[in-house]
């Protein structure tokens, strides 16, 4: 398989890159910067949000297009809203190069887009697309929105994927953008202090082995069109707050945290666990490692890695 993959310096694009080019798929990557972790995945630099369809690759030397590019982090989204709006221009720079090569195309959606609900789980059909927490879930919306009216009006066959907290290898890049799970890692390592923003808040945490898994699954059934138009949940299905985040971590690592609690910051989601029905029946989808092990797994992986040069 020939896959383009934007966002591929990013966790998810990194992750996802690496295991099909173990597996043999042929991997090309678009990014605005550098890959930190790796030079294994062939990389343009481009800026999406101004790029011009003549700047993009050509189209022809591809099967399937996963579009992971985007400004994440809600909070920094809330003090920076037109990240929000790149978001957009990105996806819709992505969606057009798609619509004009005929190119399937996965997007990397949010649980955000179901806003902050109480219920212990969460459908696909369930989504609040009338109320937006923030500028980040909002900038996803609107992503779905013009994905659906491309398929509506051209015909793209599509697959969005709705993911929850993924975290483990390739994310220790709090420099340039600050994680829950390996801000926390690296702090209480260090023997430095902690704030926790939201105590009671209830989170389904992914480990991104179970992320790849589901997301190499999309990639297979949509080039063999097994499965075409679909929005799915892609998590782990549990739910654990912040304050389990914490207690595992200080185990793992050997370390008392020095941790605060105040209040969830504006536009963050306080409760969500997915329902992953219809990930196991389109799919097979079917995640392995729960938050205790993904944890353990995340502080070893960060304990041994070497950056590339």
């Amino acid at each position: 398989m020939n896959v383009l993959i934007t966002g591929s310096s990013g966790q998810i694009g990194t992750n996802v890159g690496l295991a099909m080019l173990e597996r043999g798929d042929h991997v090309v990557g678009i990014d605005k910067r550098v890959n930190t972790w790796t030079n294994d995945i062939e990389t343009t630099h481009l800026d999406l949000t101004e790029a011009a369809f003549a700047d993009m690759p050509s189209g022809k030397s591809f099967d399937i297009v996963l579009h992971f590019a985007a400004n994440a982090k809600v909070f920094e989204l809330v003090e920076h809203p037109e990240r929000a709006m790149d978001n957009i221009k990105m996806l819709f720079t992505t969606l057009d190069y798609c619509r004009r090569n005929d190119l399937p195309m996965i997007f990397s959606s949010s649980r955000e887009v179901y806003g902050d609900i109480h219920r212990h789980v969460t459908e696909e059909e369930a989504a609040d697309f009338v109320v937006a927490e923030s500028p980040y879930s909002a900038s996803k919306i609107a992503g779905e929105a013009l994905i659906y009216s491309y398929a509506q009006c051209y015909g793209l066959p599509f697959l969005v994927f709705r993911f929850s907290n993924v975290y483990g290898r390739y994310d220790n890049d709090n420099d340039r953008m600050e994680r829950v799970i390996p801000l926390f890692m690296q702090r209480i390592a260090d023997e430095l202090p902690i704030i926790v923003y939201g105590r009671e808040k209830v989170l389904d945490f992914t480990y991104v082995d179970d992320c790849i898994t589901g997301v190499l699954a999309g990639a297979d059934a949509l080039v063999a069109r097994r499965v075409v138009g679909q929005t799915v949940n892609l998590a782990n299905g549990q739910g654990n707050t912040l304050v389990d985040v914490v207690n595992i971590l200080s185990l793992a690592l050997g370390k008392e945290p020095m941790a605060t609690y105040e209040p969830s910051r504006v536009g963050e989601v306080t409760r969500y666990v997915a329902d992953i029905g219809k990930a196991r029946e389109l799919l097979g989808y079917d995640p392995k490692v729960p938050l205790s092990g993904g944890l353990v797994r995340a502080v070893r992986w960060a304990e041994s890695f070497q950056p590339v040069a």
